[in-house]
This record gives C-alpha cells, sequence and structure tokens, in this order.
C-alpha cells in the first residue's frame, strides 16, 4: 500500500470517529428531549385543572414543537449512520487564484464539524460537488447563487467504501468515471433501484441540475439511465428548493405498482422522503368520480397480444393521433356556435327576449358550457325581478332555471362524446360494450372533454410532476396532463420500448402539446453488455445507439421440439442461474397467458409469478410479461417460445425488444418449430 492511500485510509478512520461523536450526541439530544417531553406532559396532565385555554394551547405548541425537534434529530441520525456505512465517493482538491487549497469530499449527504465549522463532507448536489462530474484536471468553474467560482482543479480521486471499508481508490485519470463505473456495472442487479451518485455522468449531471426548464423531456435508449436520472433530478430539486418544495408536493406517474416498488428505494437512499405515486388508471377513475368501468392499459395491451383485431386496432390508432385532439378541439367550437338554441323566456307577464339570453351566454365564453346555464338563469331571474319590480316565487326561479339547458342540445358528456364521432362522419370509431365497459382508448378523450366542457379542479398542490414510461401516453392524455398540472414536469421515455406502437408517442410528439420543453436525448446504453445491445439492434435497430464497453457471453438462440422441452431445458437453466452467483433471473413471456402457464410448469422455492397486479418486486426468479418488466433489469434473462407462430406483429416485435433489453449479462432465447422472422434478419 503506497503512502497516499495509507493517509486516506487514516483520514477515512478520523471521519468515521467524528460520525461516530456526531451520533452519540444526537442520540444525547433525543434522549434529552424524550425526558422533556415527557416532564411536559405529566406537568399539563397534573396542572390541567388551574389552565386556562391559551395555557392549554402554549403548552400543545411547545410540545408539538419539542416532537418535531425530536423527529428531525432522529431522521439526521439516520443520515449519520448512512454515512458511517459510506462515508464519500469522491474528492476534488479545488484551487481558486490566491486560496490554499483544500479538498473537497462528496458524499450522499453532507456532514459538518460543528465544533471547527468546517464543511468535512459536501452533499453531492451542492455546487462545488458538480465539478466533479464535470470536469478532469486543470481548469474548472462552479456556479453559486452569487456567481460563477473559477479556479483549477488539482487532484481528483473516486473511493468505494463499503461498511465503513474502503474497497478501493482511483487516482485522477483520463476519465476516472469510465474505471468505476465498469466495476459498479458488472456487479450483479438486486431488487431495487440503485443510486447512482458515484458514476453519474457529464451529460446526465446537466439533465439532473437543469433549473430552468417548466418541462424536460429525456428521450433516452435502453438501460441509458433514464428513470434514475428522472430521481436524481427530483432529489436535486428537493435539495436546491428545499424552503419552497417537499417529497409530498412530487406526483409520480408510473406504468405499474411494480415498477413504483422497484424503484422506491432510490429517493430515501438520497435522504429524500417516498414520493406520492400513482398510475394512469387511478387518475382517470379519479376524474370520472368512479362513474364509468373501463379497460385499463394493460387489459388493452392482452387485448392486441391475443388476437389481431384490425377494427380495434384503427380505433386505437386514431384516437393516438394528433388529428384526433385537433378534431376534439374544432368539435368544441362547433358546440359553442351551433348547439346553444336560444328561445324567449316566458314567466308571468315579463317577456325575457332571445337577445338578452344570447347576449348573457356569451358574456360567460370563459366558463366551460356545462357550467354557464347556472350563472345565465342568475342573470335572468335578476332581470324578470328588475322588470316585474318584485320577488320570484320557487316555481318561476324554477322555471328559468330549467329553461335555459332546455336550450343546449345534450347534457352529459357522453352524449356529446358519442355526438363527435357522428360529426366527423366516423361513428363506427365509437364503441361501448355492456355492461357500460369503455375501451382505453376512449377514457382520456371523455375526460379531455369534460375538463372542456364542465371544469374539473386541478391538482394545484402538485410542485413537480414526472411521468415515466412517456411514450404510452398518446397527445389527448398528455393535453389532459397539461390542465390538470399546472406545475414544471419531468417527462421521460423511449420510443422504441413501446409496449403499443400504434399509439406510441416520440419527444416529438410531446414536444407539440409542451412547445416550451427542453429535450435531450441520452443514447449512451449502460446496461447491457455489447453483445446483448447488438443482438436487441436487430429486432429494432437504432443506429444512434452507444454501447459501454463492457463484453459478456453471446445471447443464445436455442431450437427445441416442442414447447414442453423448451420448458424442461429452462428448469436446467433455472438450477444453473442458483448456482451462477448472480442475484437476478427475468423469464420474460409475451402474454399473461403463457407467464400463468410456465409459472405451472416450472414453480419451484424462489420462483415469483409478476402480473400487473402486483404490488411488489422481488429478487430471485422472476416470471413475467414484457409489458409488466418494462423499467426494470436482470442480471440473466430467458426469453421462451420466440417462435415465428407467437412473434409476429408490430405489437409483438415491441415485446421481444422489450424482454431482451432487460438483460444486464446473459440472455437466452428458446423456440420450437421456426424461430421468429424478427430474429433471422
Amino acid at each position: 500500500m503506497n503512502a497516499t492511500e495509507s493517509e486516506e485510509r487514516e483520514y477515512l478512520e478520523e471521519i468515521k470517529e467524528k460520525l461516530e461523536l456526531a451520533i452519540r450526541r444526537v442520540d444525547d439530544a433525543v434522549k434529552q428531549f424524550s425526558d422533556e417531553l415527557r416532564q411536559k406532559k405529566q406537568y399539563i396532565h397534573e396542572h390541567q385543572s388551574g389552565m386556562d385555554d391559551a395555557d392549554m394551547v402554549a403548552a400543545g405548541q411547545s410540545i408539538n414543537r419539542m416532537a418535531f425537534t425530536g423527529e428531525a434529530a432522529v431522521s439526521r441520525k439516520r443520515k449519520l449512520i448512512k454515512l458511517g456505512q459510506s462515508p464519500y465517493f469522491g474528492r476534488i482538491d479545488f484551487v481558486t487564484s490566491g486560496k490554499v487549497k483544500s479538498p473537497v469530499y462528496i458524499g450522499v449527504h453532507s456532514f459538518l464539524d460543528e465544533r471547527q465549522r468546517l464543511n468535512l463532507i459536501y452533499d453531492w448536489r451542492a455546487p462545488i460537488a458538480s465539478m466533479f462530474y464535470d470536469f478532469e484536471l486543470g481548469e474548472a468553474s462552479y456556479t453559486t447563487p452569487s456567481g460563477t467560482i473559477q479556479g483549477t482543479i488539482e487532484l481528483k480521486r473516486q473511493y468505494k467504501i463499503r461498511d465503513g471499508r474502503m474497497e478501493f481508490m482511483i487516482e485522477n485519470g483520463v476519465n476516472i468515471h469510465d474505471d468505476v463505473l465498469q466495476r459498479e456495472l458488472a456487479k450483479s442487479s438486486d431488487d431495487k433501484m440503485k443510486n447512482i451518485v458515484a458514476t453519474i455522468q457529464r451529460d446526465q449531471n446537466a439533465v439532473i441540475r437543469n433549473e430552468t426548464a417548466p418541462v424536460m423531456v429525456i428521450q433516452g435508449v435502453a438501460g441509458s439511465g433514464k428513470t434514475s436520472i428522472a430521481l436524481h433530478r427530483i432529489a436535486f430539486l428537493l435539495y436546491r428548493y428545499r424552503e419552497s418544495i417537499a417529497a409530498k408536493d412530487i406526483l409520480i406517474i408510473s406504468p405499474n405498482k411494480v415498477f413504483a416498488d422497484y424503484i422506491s428505494n432510490v429517493l430515501p437512499e438520497l435522504g429524500e422522503e417516498h414520493i406520492p405515486e400513482m398510475g394512469m388508471e387511478e387518475l382517470a377513475a379519479d376524474l370520472l368520480d368512479n362513474r364509468y368501468t373501463f379497460q385499463t392499459f394493460s387489459d388493452q395491451v392482452s387485448a392486441l397480444l391475443e388476437k389481431h383485431d384490425l377494427a380495434f386496432i384503427e380505433r386505437i390508432r386514431f384516437k393516438s393521433s394528433f388529428d384526433f385532439l385537433s378534431k376534439l378541439n374544432q368539435y368544441l367550437i362547433h358546440i359553442e356556435n351551433n348547439y346553444f338554441t336560444v328561445s324567449e323566456i316566458k314567466v308571468g307577464k315579463t317577456v325575457v327576449p332571445r337577445s338578452l339570453v344570447l347576449e348573457r351566454f356569451k358574456a360567460y365564453h370563459r366558463v366551460p358550457i356545462l357550467k354557464r346555464f347556472a350563472l345565465v338563469a342568475e342573470d335572468i331571474r335578476a332581470h324578470v325581478r328588475g322588470a316585474a319590480g318584485r320577488k320570484l316565487t320557487g316555481q318561476e326561479k324554477a322555471t328559468i332555471g330549467e329553461a335555459i339547458p332546455r336550450m343546449f342540445k345534450f347534457h352529459q358528456v357522453l352524449d356529446l362524446y358519442r355526438d363527435f364521432y357522428r360529426w366527423i362522419g366516423r361513428p363506427e370509431l365509437f364503441r361501448i360494450d355492456h355492461p357500460m365497459t369503455m375501451e382505453y382508448a376512449d377514457v382520456f378523450a371523455l375526460i379531455y372533454l369534460r375538463l372542456r366542457l364542465e371544469g374539473i379542479t386541478t391538482y394545484d398542490q402538485v410542485k413537480h410532476l414526472l411521468v415515466d414510461e412517456m411514450q404510452d401516453y398518446t397527445p389527448v392524455q398528455y393535453a389532459v396532463l397539461s390542465r390538470l398540472f399546472l406545475c414544471r414536469k419531468t417527462i421521460l421515455g423511449d420510443v422504441s420500448q413501446t409496449v403499443n406502437p400504434y399509439s406510441a408517442s416520440s419527444a416529438e410528439t410531446i414536444e407539440r402539446v409542451f412547445p416550451q420543453a427542453d429535450v435531450v436525448k441520452l443514447y449512451r446504453s449502460y446496461r447491457s453488455t455489447v453483445e446483448i445491445t447488438a443482438f436487441a439492434q436487430r429486432i429494432t435497430p437504432n443506429p444512434d445507439l452507444i454501447p459501454l464497453e463492457r463484453h459478456g457471453p453471446e445471447p443464445i438462440v436455442a431450437h427445441y421440439n416442442s414447447q414442453n422441452e423448451e420448458l424442461e431445458a429452462i428448469k436446467e437453466l433455472i438450477t444453473a442461474f442458483q448456482r451462477s452467483g448472480n442475484n437476478s433471473l427475468g423469464i420474460i413471456c409475451k402474454t399473461q397467458r403463457q407467464a400463468a402457464r410456465a409459472y405451472e410448469v416450472l414453480q419451484a422455492p424462489n420462483v415469483h409469478l409478476l402480473t400487473s397486479e402486483s404490488r411488489s418486486f422481488q429478487e430471485g426468479i422472476i416470471i413475467t410479461t414484457a409489458h409488466v418488466a418494462k423499467g426494470l433489469e436482470f442480471d440473466a434473462v430467458i426469453v421462451p417460445f420466440a417462435s415465428a407462430h407467437n412473434y409476429k406483429t408490430e405489437v409483438d416485435k415491441s415485446m421481444l425488444y422489450v424482454a431482451c433489453t432487460r438483460a444486464m449479462h446473459e440472455l437466452t432465447l428458446t423456440y420450437s418449430g421456426a424461430v421468429t422472422t424478427f430474429l433471422s434478419a
């Protein structure tokens, strides 16, 4: 061990001692708070009878304050214990003109030596820490609220510290990250997504620290770390704007509960609280007051995979287009101009002329149509009161209240939505099955009309919206999101990983709904080996994708005489996997039915079936569909039934691409009969 390394190890021990001391101090403080709290409660209990209301309120406030301080101390202790296991991962020695050189150690949280008022460890989100990601040795700068600080980086190091032990240390090379990145990526995956603070790349750092974009769209290839970057971006914004935004003010729209569970670790690991999340279907049920039953996105995809129904595809394709959104907007203008047929109203001896009714209706042009009638009726009542010079009877008020809506052609949003298809001359594009089950493609179009015709309260409490798997949402869904959530947004996805090619949205499509968006494209893929990436490229080519140079075995495509033989072979692969030292194996099927069948045959300890109803992601061997596996990753992946008979449509091809790109180190496909044409290319 060289002198430098032994110095670094000594320094690590010093820091650990200081952390221990800080933990002991927090413990003492917590003990003191709980003793005081107990005494205070005891005092109130004994003197209750002699205390007036003001005393009681003051005592209550003082108890709340103590409890809050106690909670803050407990949360601080959690952070200190985490730092004790891995205090920092990087160091830069930064010199500004005429200043002494001081080392800047960078970790997941900051740590202050309170006695000396000295920052021993900087939070990775602190302005000075950005240089670790953005610069190599030589001239460097960082931006602070008071301006840019220029200087020179004279030293740069990276460490891997686990359970308080330094596993390795790398001296500044050409690009220090690559070495650590390779080591991190070669490791096996487990049951949760990790934080990537030690290996954030320069292009990723720019996305994470972007403070100006009202809408940020991240289009990234499979394995480019989109979701991870988006979560780190949220952690950064929570740190940067901690006075005005908290974890509870952010909402993640996630594709399913399994994915939500899979990413649930990242923010707590970065010292932030858990963030609320919901799926598009939950949002829809909420917005339709649970009045309608409707097909879910998962049901829609299953229906496309089970049977190739051309009329169904046509309905989806039309309702996922920009043209559809434009036609809905034209229809709204048509309603405004043609569906309100005005007639005069007689109340006793008073006649309200048509011109007055129309003038009041037009005066409220900013109010959604179905909300205007009550306002117009109120104005007409006032007019009649004035003309007759007396109060109106209950019956007269009711006559006016009923007369106005009667002048409008429809009263229910669903009737107007059905009428829209008659108006465009395509009534066959709207189908509602009995009992009243709506197709998924209609759900957000109906919500959009409802928003425009009735108005719905917006989600004002949400201060940042994160939308993952952006390619799975359509222009009309984005139009709804843009009206409901007036806050900043981070939207991310990959158009190659759509599970429904008939309704896929690219970054360009989304830009049409959010013209103010900053679009970032990430082409470097970190997940899979070069061999797996090249294999997936044959299914869905993306000439821009750059794989990271990490090698592994060539993917295997194995032929068997029957599906039963395939499943027997997979049993053997499972046994081999259990001896391999890897943590996670994904067996990824095309449909839920196929996954259920494979699960029946392959049942063993540690084998789990994941469906779109599942709530959590488990370690070990997972059997699931490509639709549910999207966004997840596994050390090894097996794709059964990769035959020409099973994978033949555009949707099938998308599923096959998603399945293959889940693999980090090993990929095996099995088939019987002829192999799918998507692989014979």
